[in-house]
């Protein structure tokens, strides 16, 4: 392993190919309307617009290692996708010929589906996720998978078999997690957009630390069959994307999967949810007379240059907030603390049952652990050390005993959380609130190396199901290594079932002035190769940091 765990970002990129053309498609920034407006009509095929993505993947993936592997196919269904066109189809589905990446937790039959983790190189799903198939229905090209935190563990997005993902904005960060891959590889434009988890905080921590948008969904909108797990209770999946409106066209997609008795949550899904499309209704919010809670338990005041750029984005985008119209309530209630709100985390009571489950159904085909005492009895993992104590406590717990906390069974956990979510409900009744606001993390993303991704907000909508919208708020001061600044993000809470809502307040906070920046070396032009057959980009795996030793728990 090297001495130092940050690469190097190559500006000066060459090829050695046959062919060229420049390119009709610019895919920096593109979103599902710019490349359905290029496609429709005329001024790019769906193979330029492939082709224009996978020419960045192959000449920045270095600058970010975002990419774990790409789909062999992507070409041969952009070149059916043409003919469609060509045809005059007129069926064309709201994701069709859209980029598409899935985080490697995703099962997907025509890729293997590892968590990051080395052990699962070789596991094979036979059917896709039902979100996956639901994206393919709706034309999306899934161009490949993205790294992650392996299995999604935390926030730091290092793994056995991806290697550290490193913050586009600054070499010297992590991209927040544990979906950090497909926050890094959307910020630097590989897609359109791309697809998280979140058990915790892995949907929001990448969109905040990338200058992003990205939905954490009511748990039960979306189902979660087919996706590597954790937490019963606590695992949502959703997409990441550059502006609201991708967001809430990836959402409607996900979610039109409906019922599903694969994952019984999906039946708490009321009528007035279902079969919703979120863009319908998305630009007939309004700001004015919205009352949002700031949870102040959800900021550290602590004047730090980790800590003041965050609360001055929030100073900032509350101060924009009331000049609209809004009215923000100061939510003070000792309640509201997310280190403390940790007590009720599922994960070690949940996690050893579900992955058992998950690995072994009879679709999951190819080598891969059966269990995971077996998958953990390798020397093939990689767990942070301050998460060992979690592995470890998981590895003997199960929703039938007591664990890490020896003073609360299971049982003790879910009525902490029943009550939890009761309080959340009475704050939102006591103050006559629409949302509440608060910052994704307390301090900057961390660096490469640090012992966790400390200081971040997500458990409260973690444990109550929430759903939740993060916004991108602004940006730190720009320094040697983080020429744009780093990201900061805003999550905007509501109760049960209010996407459509959530999303709409989003948007109007878009509207008010563009906040997103591209990562410097993201703006460059690239020419778009003329593939024959889709690269291979393979992961780098000789920038795990030192601290995060291989095989070792």
């Amino acid at each position: 392993m090297p001495k130092s765990p940050r690469p190097l970002c190559i500006l000066a990129i060459s090829f050695c190919l046959a062919q060229h053309t420049w390119a009709t498609f610019d895919p920096r920034e593109a979103t599902v309307a710019s490349t359905h407006h290029s496609l429709y009509t005329g001024l790019a095929t769906c193979r330029e617009v492939v082709s224009s993505f996978l020419a960045r993947i192959e000449a920045l993936n270095n600058c970010t290692n975002a990419i774990i592997s790409l789909n062999p196919d992507a070409l041969a269904e952009a070149d059916a996708y043409d003919e469609e066109l060509l045809a005059n189809n007129a069926t064309l589905g709201p994701l069709f010929c859209v980029p598409t990446l899935l985080k490697d937790n995703y099962d997907t039959a025509d890729l293997p589906t590892t968590g990051g983790n080395l052990d699962l190189a070789n596991s094979r799903p036979s059917v896709d996720a039902p979100a996956v198939a639901a994206l393919k229905k709706a034309g999306a090209i899934i161009l490949g998978k993205s790294n992650l935190h392996e299995l999604a563990l935390e926030g730091l997005s290092v793994s056995s078999l991806g290697g550290q993902t490193v913050n586009p904005y600054d070499s010297t960060r992590t991209p927040g997690g544990s979906s950090g891959g497909t926050g890094a590889a959307v910020a630097a434009s590989f897609a359109v957009w791309g697809t998280g988890t979140d058990t915790v905080n892995s949907l929001r921590s990448p969109a905040s630390a990338n200058s992003l948008f990205s939905c954490r969904p009511t748990r039960g909108l979306i189902t979660r069959s087919g996706v590597i797990p954790i937490s019963y209770t606590q695992d949502v999946i959703g997409p990441i994307a550059r502006c609201v409106e991708d967001v809430a066209t990836a959402l409607t997609v996900m979610a039109s999967v409906g019922y599903d008795s694969m994952d019984n949550a999906t039946a708490l899904v009321p009528p007035s949810s279902r079969g919703l499309d979120y863009t319908t209704e998305l630009t007939k919010g309004s700001l004015k007379g919205l009352r949002l809670g700031l949870l102040e338990g959800f900021m550290n005041m602590t004047n730090s240059s980790e800590t003041t750029p965050v609360n001055g984005a929030m100073a900032n985008i509350t101060s924009r907030l009331r000049r609209a119209g809004a009215t923000i309530v100061p939510i003070k209630d000792n309640l509201y603390n997310a280190t403390a709100l940790a007590v009720f985390d599922t994960q070690r009571y949940e996690y050893r049952e579900e992955m058992d489950s998950y690995l072994q159904r009879s679709s999951l085909g190819g080598r891969h652990p059966q269990t995971l005492n077996e998958l953990y009895n390798s020397s093939r993992f990689l767990v942070i050390p301050s998460q060992y104590e979690y592995v470890t406590t998981a590895l003997v717990s199960s929703t039938g005993n007591q664990t890490w906390n020896s003073h609360l069974s299971y049982s003790d956990v879910q009525r902490g959380i029943a009550n939890l979510t009761l309080a959340l409900r009475s704050t939102f009744a006591a103050n006559n609130l629409d949302a509440m606001i608060y910052p994704e993390q307390k301090n900057l993303v961390v660096p490469i190396g640090s012992p966790s991704q400390s200081g971040r907000n997500g458990i409260l909508a973690a444990l109550t199901g929430s759903p939740v919208v993060t916004i991108p708020v602004g940006f730190s001061p720009a320094t040697a290594t983080a020429p744009e600044g780093v990201p900061i993000g805003m999550e905007i809470l509501g109760l049960p079932w209010s996407e459509e809502t959530l999303l709409q307040t989003a948007y109007q906070v878009e509207q008010m002035g563009r906040v997103r920046k591209t990562p410097t070396w993201a703006t460059q032009v690239l020419e778009t190769r003329m593939y024959q057959e889709v690269p291979v980009v393979k992961p780098n795996t000789g920038n795990i940091p030192l601290q995060y030793p291989i095989g070792i728990l």
